[in-house]
């Protein structure tokens, strides 16, 4: 799979451009601050609907604009598909497919895949467990679409019963009213939970042996990358949680039961804090490097290394997941060669440089490999440079 061409309008700093592409290797060159992230930051919401940069749409929308147009025009195998995505600032988000009529954005999903390496890729080793719940998630999306509502109507169950534990405790009574309303709110916390857990824990199974071996392929393979789930199931004492071996073989309906049992029991300190303390939300993933948690104890070098493992191994995951011609995912390296010693640019270089299409970021050329050569584009302010082949 490759985009073939992308165009821009009120997308960040680009009022309009037509960036032509084919498959293989596109490096675009410029200083930083130029723009040359935005064209791949567009690239990625196309398959993803999200950024790898920003939490919200509205950061994407040009000033003074109202909506940002992101169109695509893909070829898998022999067969092409134009995919746009209006994204705007006061209504719902809409997409067009082959120039059809509007649809939900959500429609649009999945149609491109993407696999984006990033300098904010990092906080997947260094950051809050909030990064690595996040990028099971979307992972979990990109594998099946799907899949999409899952995240959202946890989330949405999660606030309601949060705002119920505030409730009661504000009121300084916890009423028969308040006891059965929350148990009901338990009910669809437990089930919405247990369908997250259940699909991140088959998502992390399936990633492990990916993760290994893109690890090992980055570094010298002295030592073993490993992610395990801590889940909330196993004990709740002020955001601690221990691993429970059993919940990786356990059905949607016996974790429901779990969550049930576990909500009830912490139900005193939830009604004194006011907050859910068991679910989804709470629950990390360890990610250890010879035994060793990585966070806090790993080396920059290894650290980079883990966080382009948990990419690599998720590009890996998904060629397994469909290996039918032309669905290759789309490698996106954003301006990630200038974090990178000689010794990792030249593994990397050499571990993606057969993919179908790779797109590349860079301040300056010299960060980029020779073995990673093609098409090149000066990046300038508000449009491209066709460079030529490098």
């Amino acid at each position: 799979m490759y985009v073939q061409h992308l165009s821009l309008t009120d997308f960040r700093t680009y009022s309009q451009v037509e960036v032509p592409l084919e498959a293989g290797v596109t490096v675009f060159v410029g200083p930083n601050g130029v723009g040359k992230t935005n064209i791949v930051e567009a690239i990625g919401y196309l398959a993803s609907l999200s950024s790898h940069r920003v939490s919200s749409d509205k950061p994407l929308i040009a000033f003074n604009a109202e909506r940002a147009l992101v169109r695509g025009r893909l070829i898998r195998g022999t067969q092409t598909t134009s995919v746009e995505v209006e994204i705007n600032a006061d209504r719902s988000n809409r997409a067009r497919i082959n120039r059809a009529n509007p649809v939900k954005a959500s429609d649009a999903a999945g149609i491109l895949r993407t696999v984006l390496f990033a300098p904010e890729d990092l906080a997947l080793v260094k950051g809050d467990p909030s990064n690595r719940r996040r990028f099971l998630d979307d992972l979990m999306v990109t594998l099946l679409p799907h899949r999409a509502g899952i995240s959202a109507d946890y989330e949405r169950v999660l606030k309601q019963r949060n705002a119920l534990l505030k409730s009661a405790r504000a009121s300084g009574k916890f009423t028969a009213s308040h006891e059965a309303t929350l148990d009901v709110w338990d009910q669809h916390l437990a089930e919405a939970g247990a369908r997250l857990l259940h699909a991140r824990l088959l998502v992390l199974g399936q990633l492990q042996p990916h993760l290994e071996r893109a690890y090992h392929q980055l570094t010298d393979g002295s030592k073993v990358a490993v992610a395990t789930y801590r889940s909330s199931l196993s004990g709740v004492d002020d955001g601690g949680a221990g691993e429970d071996d059993n919940l990786g073989s356990s059905n949607v309906d016996e974790l429901t039961e779990k969550y049930v049992a576990a909500l009830l029991g912490h139900r005193k300190k939830e009604l004194d804090r006011g907050i859910s303390l068991v679910g989804p939300h709470r629950d990390e993933v360890d990610l250890v490097l010879g035994g060793t948690i990585a966070k806090g104890y790993a080396s920059h070098g290894e650290t980079w290394s883990l966080a382009l493992a948990l990419r690599l191994g998720s590009y890996y995951l998904l060629v397994e997941d469909d290996n039918t011609p032309g669905a290759t995912p789309v490698l996106i390296l954003d301006d990630v060669f200038a974090e990178l010693d000689t010794s990792r640019r030249k593994k990397l270089a050499a571990i993606v440089g057969g993919a179908e299409q790779v797109l590349v970021t860079a301040a300056v050329s010299d960060d980029i490999p020779e073995s990673l050569t093609g098409r090149q584009f000066q990046v300038v302010p508000g449009g491209l440079v066709n460079s030529g082949t490098q």
